[in-house]
């Protein structure tokens, strides 16, 4: 399949990434991954921004790091960035001040709820310390968060496209999960339609977008639509339906493992844990905390 049609990372960048040869672990990097693209989502609902922008934020956020190491730069900034940069390349833009307090509020919200499931862990009974309620801070209009904020998206924008190589040409799988279940006759299957669509959604929260083509993607979506909804499609060695879309199986069951993957249950302390890495600081903190680990070091 053409690279330049379909971006992919190479083998030695999926073997090995930045932000691993940095000490930070592969099921934390794919934690870190999933959560900002969350908030680039959370984000996108805010502003009432198109999802084609907030689909190609997210995949721009995942092949970001393909390059560029978490120690470097934080998941909010580029997150924010890459938001930023993808309402213009869809024609869709949003205003800076506007993006800058969405994630404003967001990350107050995440550190408001790291704190409060911190303080439930750590308390024996809930009941004696009630839950405080979120309550936005908005920031002072001439104060220097905001300048500090502002300065931070146009650097990550400006890293997102330096560090691509200015080469953010995204292609979303919509209209060729469309064009697919109308191959297979399912587009009169509302609840075929609105799960697969739901499965390409959640995959944005994947690096499968920076990994395989698009073809395979939409073809793990709909795999994984029949299997919960039980409708059978050919599968007998000889008239296999994934095939018709040159997709193979191996890379079909791979995509599918990223995507379920999503759905594990993760412990408070993982959670908490990626919620204050949000920032470089926070990452590099965690590496100082572990270098001590290996008594050799």
């Amino acid at each position: 399949m053409s690279t330049a049609l379909y971006p992919l990372a190479s083998l030695e960048q999926i073997e090995k990434t930045p932000s691993r040869e940095d000490g930070i672990p592969y099921e934390l990097e794919e934690d870190l991954r999933a959560h900002g693209c969350k908030l680039i989502h959370e984000a996108g609902i805010l502003l009432k921004q198109k999802q084609v922008a907030v689909a190609t934020a997210q995949i721009l956020f995942q092949r970001f790091w393909y390059v560029t190491s978490m120690k470097q730069f934080g998941i909010g900034d580029i997150g924010m960035g890459a938001l930023y940069l993808a309402s213009k390349l869809e024609e869709c833009p949003v205003r800076m001040r506007d993006l800058i307090n969405v994630y404003d509020l967001l990350q107050q919200r995440t550190a408001h709820t790291r704190a409060t499931m911190i303080a439930s862990a750590s308390a024996p009974s809930s009941s004696s310390h009630p839950t405080k309620e979120f309550r936005y801070t908005p920031m002072s209009y001439f104060g220097s968060t905001f300048y500090d904020l502002r300065e931070a998206l146009v650097i990550a924008e400006m890293q997102v496209l330096k560090r691509l190589g200015f080469n953010v040409h995204v292609v979303l799988p919509y209209g060729t999960l469309v064009n697919y279940l109308r191959v297979l006759g399912l587009t009169d299957r509302t609840d075929v339609c609105t799960r697969a669509w739901g499965y390409l959604n959640d995959a944005l929260q994947t690096p499968v977008y920076a990994l395989y083509a698009v073809p395979t993607i939409v073809c793990a979506a709909i795999l994984l639509t029949v299997r919960h909804l039980g409708i059978a499609l050919p599968s007998a060695p000889e008239n296999r339906w994934w095939e018709l879309f040159d997709a193979e199986w191996e890379d079909l069951w791979s995509v599918c493992g990223y995507i379920m993957r999503l759905y594990r249950d993760r412990s408070i302390e993982d959670r908490t844990r990626v919620m204050g890495m949000l920032s470089k600081k926070g990452v590099r903190q965690w590496l100082d905390e572990h270098k001590t680990v290996d008594p050799q070091t």
